[in-house]
């Protein structure tokens, strides 16, 4: 006879209810690994992905995208629209409702001004944001009352889910940074390091590049999660280091961004203790190449500083060569011995949501070595006595550089290759993730200061909608010593008919018209060749067998969720 024969549906579905309300920390400890290492818990400070990520396991957004890219309320009552009067009807404005009796982790009431102080926080003149995208076309920020945050356009906004939705864009305590605008925040080391958040775990200890300790916030408002008492985050080592602890050893419950060569990662994945999951989102692999001049004889202010662009790169500004370095790459080939199933060929840096995604650039998916070597025929640049081609004295040299990673050395053996062929020099260098990945504008060796001719990295962004991501390659988005190195215009590309494409999408609401214009700023990046895309990656991470609650999502954090991890047989 069945269990509900016995003793009723009702008393089967209060077991239940008791089941799920377990008792917070319950769970023991919670271990992650990211191997490349966070070097804050400010995602303002870094573009870094897992800075944004560690932090968002204490700093939250008003709203975040679940694991099908759907934005979905986190600390607001509902998803403000139209239709129930949160966005205005000349979409001049959209107005959160703040979930009545939040805490930040101190005990102190989350408010409206918080809000208001966080995009303050961002968009400080004398201050760099790596996230300041979200904050485009916002003239002000309101606080209407204690939990209603008003965010003001400059002009109707069809999306106005940018600032403060998603991981990319939390909101800091007012109280705890109020002393850490512009110039001094990179300065505000006890707050860059343990913010107050409003998060489900907060940090007890710090170190950069190397181990975060964190244990469940007292103060969190949903009164039995999260179920894991305490939380070691683990950085550093490498890839398939990271997946062997969980897969194999079990030393670990979660593990991030395994690239990883496809055969290793299977043989990991037998061995039972833990499973491999892929999420296809946004995610592409791509060689930036600098649009200005980074040789090392350079003083610190000339040195990839775009200064009005009278400062490029002495070859790599012109398309033609761009152009033949992609032709000359076989991307099939690097998908199949270092990604598998959990990579495909990609020509775009914006390759979903099918909306948004090119068809112009396809041309890339074929290996052209003859084809590239004509190319640079064509554009007088000719082999030297050693094979190294040149023109007017320039010679075809470029260094190449990456974070440490089995697959990304890999692939630049691979490159390194084809450009030889062409009669390029090149030479290869590899950075520990945790420091090319860091946002310490002190270092000479984070991908932000891009101290090479070309780096190569992946990047994605949060949620479906990609204007807030597109806007990342506005002019007004180059790092350099005026933003203490921020800025998500990675490799200096400045043209103002691309921030015009971003300004015009930003006022338009016709699905079918955003999605041509995203695809214009695309095939603007891409044919100009300031970034070549190689892949289009799934995010692929592990998690053990005992760890349930986990929906793998690349729309957002990967740990978005975390509240509701827990710990099963």
């Amino acid at each position: 006879m069945r269990l509900t024969h016995l003793l009723g549906t009702a008393v089967v579905l209060a077991l239940g209810a008791s089941a799920a309300m377990a008792e917070r920390g319950a769970d023991g400890q919670l271990n992650i690994i990211y191997w490349q290492a966070p070097s804050t818990m400010n995602p303002f400070l870094s573009g870094g992905t897992k800075e944004v990520e560690a932090a968002s396991m204490v700093l939250e957004p008003l709203a975040s995208y679940d694991q099908d890219g759907n934005i979905v309320p986190r600390l607001v009552e509902q998803l403000p629209t139209v239709e129930n009067g949160g966005v205005a009807a000349d979409l001049t404005s959209i107005t959160w409702k703040i979930k009545p009796g939040i805490l930040w982790s101190d005990g102190t009431p989350f408010t409206a001004n918080d809000a208001v102080f966080t995009w303050q926080y961002c968009t400080h003149p004398e201050g760099g944001c790596s996230q300041s995208s979200y904050f485009d076309g916002v003239t002000s920020v309101e606080a209407v009352d204690d939990l209603t945050v008003k965010v003001i356009f400059a002009e109707p906004k069809p999306y106005p889910y940018t600032a403060f939705a998603g991981s990319e864009s939390p909101v800091l305590q007012a109280a705890q940074f109020a002393d850490c605008l512009g110039a001094k925040a990179p300065e505000c080391t006890d707050a860059n390091f343990g913010p107050i958040g409003t998060g489900p775990f907060v940090v007890t200890d710090f170190k950069p590049n190397d181990v975060i300790s964190l244990e469940a916030n007292p103060n969190y408002r949903e009164a039995d999660k999260p179920a894991f008492g305490s939380v070691l985050f683990k950085g550093g080592g490498d890839a398939a280091s990271a997946a062997r602890s969980v897969l194999e050893t079990g030393e670990f419950d979660y593990a991030w961004n395994l690239q990883i060569e496809p055969e290793i990662l299977t043989q990991m994945e037998a061995a039972g203790k833990g499973s491999v999951v892929v999420s296809f989102q946004t995610s592409v692999e791509r060689l930036h190449l600098n649009q200005t001049n980074a040789d090392s004889g350079l003083s610190a202010e000339e040195r990839s500083v775009y200064n009005d662009g009278n400062n490029p790169h002495p070859f790599l500004t012109d398309p033609e060569v761009g152009k033949a370095l992609s032709m000359a790459i076989d991307r099939e080939l690097l998908v199949e011995v270092g990604y598998g199933k959990t990579g495909q060929v990609t020509c775009n840096v914006l390759p979903a949501p099918e909306l948004y995604a090119s068809t112009a650039n396809d041309g890339c998916k074929t290996q052209d070595l003859e084809g590239a070597k004509a190319v640079l025929d064509a554009a007088g640049w000719v082999p030297g006595g050693d094979g190294v081609r040149e023109k007017d004295g320039v010679r075809l040299s470029v260094l190449y550089q990456t974070s440490t990673n089995s697959v990304r050395q890999g692939t630049q053996a691979l490159i390194k290759q084809w450009w030889n062929e062409l009669g390029v020099e090149v030479e290869l260098r590899n950075i520990d993730a945790s420091v090319f990945f860091g946002g310490d504008p002190a270092s000479p060796d984070t991908f932000q200061k891009f101290y090479a001719d070309i780096e190569m990295y992946t990047n994605n962004f949060s949620g479906a909608d990609p204007e807030a991501y597109m806007a990342n390659w506005r002019c007004s988005e180059i790092p350099g010593p005026g933003t203490q190195w921020q800025g998500s215009n990675i490799q200096r590309f400045c043209k103002p008919e691309y921030d015009a494409l971003v300004d015009e999408m930003a006022k338009t609401a016709d699905l079918a018209t955003r999605g041509e214009l995203a695809k214009a700023m695309n095939d603007m990046i891409i044919q100009e060749y300031s970034i070549i895309p190689l892949i289009h990656r799934g995010g692929t991470s592990a998690h053990a067998n005992t760890l349930g609650g986990v929906k793998m999502t690349d729309w957002d954090s990967e740990l978005w969720n975390i509240a509701d991890w827990h710990r099963v047989e």
